[in-house]
């Protein structure tokens, strides 16, 4: 049985506390002593299995050790090849991409290659509404009239017909979704996640995918003496969509995005400068700013504005024109917001109303932007703690939507196995995220299908999760420096969260409203020192109110430590998680 870190069995928010196990303790005393690396870093290397003699290493993660062979890919070589043999012969060349962070990357990559290689290619992202996610029958037929090559990334693995329908041109598929039991019929089908690859490259983001195939392009360039484009400069492309597409932050994934944040400091790509201007994005880029400030607005063109606005960003080599492109996006996002905010209303009172206690929580509604379904599936699951589909529907009683899963949760195999039984239109995705389409006579049986087979994987069982921190540190412990030391186990995201530190039996010093729903605390330990801390949607539960009345009773305080910049300044700040009384 474990026991309870601190004692809390129950915090305010009504979870257990769970610190690191007798045998991670013992490894980070051991690192400590081996390394010298502080106690605090030397326990999150510790509960990352990160052995003394590996810490070096992983805390100064090599691209070039990490980067697979990318011919460990099933279809590489083909798809390599024909690629190569159109650029060769100066052939026309499309790029056929997903309307988010991770399609609109990955065509960049390849639009980028190809300038560089003095070559142009025609994009082509579907609109969400009027197309919907992937190829189509009518958008591959009217690509393969003028093209000789069409290169799908992002989408491609399941569509069988449209490639069929692409009469007369080629076509290679870059994509990291899930496969099916077969291929469509083209020249190759580059995916870690196809059934009959391994899965060892699983969690690249079809960016990854294409970056690996340009890797190969250039190797075959080298060995006919020709220089390829520089890939290292397009890092900073293949970073934004491994953080924007969630994917996990672990193996060549962790040296991609961080290689890819150091290029993007450089501000070297008028789109992301733009784009990081107009979002009033300050320091030096970090998977924060990816994920939360650069993705969304990158995004918000697919969502509900133009489906390419996002993709002709990150590939415009013109100031002016990315400028004009990043102030459309940043309005559009702020329309995003608006709008989501009232479906992720109705789609929260749905929930209550009919219960939040099984595998799967899900709403539907009439006229639901499909843009902002999928960003509300997050909110459910994120509040719920279990898997979340949010569907919107059009006048025709067609249904769209979106899920998202929670860890160890495979929400699109299990959203693959209903659209094979028939029980749903389509669908498909990978473990943390899927689409799919509904009729509405088949909403009610097919979302009870879903549950049925999410509890087959343990979806629901648990109460609320428990807090996992990796130590115990005090207020005058947290400096700059540590946090600086801290980050270098980085960069933090999916499948690698950012390390949890409790600061126990703190008094409370000043605790104040910000904005509607925010909390800024000032707490420490008694003795001097003292560490401001900020809680986002506090007041949205129990957090807020009982800190704000907190009466002088002492708690312990936990969360992630981050450093604020300010007045020229830079500062400890603990971005508070949870509290608990001792």
């Amino acid at each position: 049985m474990t026991t309870a870190f601190l004692g809390v069995e129950q915090s305010i928010l009504g979870r257990p506390w769970v610190g690191p196990s007798v045998d991670e303790t013992r490894l980070a005393e051991a690192m400590a002593q081996e390394t010298g690396l502080p106690p605090a870093l030397s326990a999150v290397l510790a509960r990352r299995g990160i052995a003394p003699t590996d810490a070096a290493a992983f805390l100064a993660p090599a691209l070039r050790d990490l980067l697979p062979d990318p011919m460990i890919l099933r279809d590489m070589a083909p798809a390599a090849e024909r690629f190569l043999a159109a650029v060769k012969h100066k052939q026309q060349i499309a790029v056929f991409a997903d309307y988010d962070v991770d399609g609109g990357a990955s065509a960049a990559l390849l639009i980028t290659w190809l300038r560089q290689m003095n070559l142009s290619a025609t994009l082509y992202i579907p609109d969400r509404i009027d197309e919907g996610y992937g190829p189509n029958d009518a958008a591959m037929a009217d690509l393969a009239r003028t093209h000789d090559l069409i290169i799908c990334v992002d989408c491609g693995t399941l569509s069988h017909g449209p490639i069929a329908a692409a009469k007369g041109a080629d076509v290679i598929v870059l994509d990291h979704h899930q496969g099916g039991e077969t291929l469509p019929d083209c020249v190759a089908v580059v995916n870690p996640n196809r059934q009959d690859e391994s899965g060892d490259l699983g969690h690249l983001c079809a960016a990854g995918v294409v970056f690996l195939m340009l890797v190969e392009a250039n190797r075959r360039l080298r060995q006919d003496n020709i220089k390829g484009p520089d890939l290292m400069a397009m890092l900073d492309l293949v970073a934004l969509a491994t953080v924007a597409d969630v994917a996990p932050l672990i193996g060549v994934n962790r040296a991609l995005v961080r290689q890819g944040l150091k290029v993007m400091a450089r501000r070297a790509r008028p789109g992301l400068v733009a784009l990081a201007d107009v979002a009033r994005m300050d320091g030096a880029p970090t998977p924060y700013h990816l994920g939360f400030l650069l993705g969304p607005r990158v995004n918000a063109g697919g969502r509900i504005g133009a489906a390419d606005l996002g993709a002709r960003l990150l590939t415009t080599d013109n100031l002016t024109e990315a400028q004009a492109f990043a102030e459309r996006l940043d309005l559009l996002n702020t329309e995003r917001r608006d709008i989501e905010s009232a479906v992720r209303a109705a789609a929260m009172a749905q929930v209550e109303a009919r219960g939040s206690d099984g595998p799967l929580v899900w709403a539907a509604g009439a006229g639901w932007h499909p843009g902002v379904v999928g960003i509300v599936a997050a909110r459910l699951k994120e509040t719920f703690g279990r898997p979340a589909v949010v569907i919107g529907f059009d006048a025709d009683g067609m249904g769209k939507g979106s899920g998202r899963s929670v860890s160890g949760v495979d929400l699109g195999a299990a959203i693959q196995r209903l659209a094979s039984e028939g029980v749903l239109l389509k669908g498909g995705g990978h473990k943390m995220a899927a689409g799919l389409s509904v009729t509405a006579e088949q909403l009610e049986p097919a979302m009870a299908r879903l549950g049925d087979l999410l509890a087959r994987q343990g979806a629901g069982t648990g109460g609320p999760a428990a807090l996992r921190l990796d130590a115990l540190l005090m207020p005058g412990a947290a400096t700059p420096e540590l946090i600086e030391q801290i980050e270098q186990a980085g960069p933090f995201g999916m499948g690698a969260p950012a390390p949890r530190f409790a600061f126990p039996d703190c008094q409370i010093h000043a605790a104040r409203r910000v904005g509607d729903s925010h909390l800024k605390v000032t707490f420490g330990d008694g003795l001097g020192a003292r560490i401001d801390a900020i809680c986002f949607g506090a007041f949205d539960g129990p957090l807020g109110p009982a800190l704000e009345s907190h009466g002088g009773a002492r708690f312990h305080m936990a969360g992630r430590l981050e450093i604020n910049h300010w007045g020229g300044k830079s500062r400890p700040q603990l971005r508070l998680e949870d509290v608990a009384r001792p």
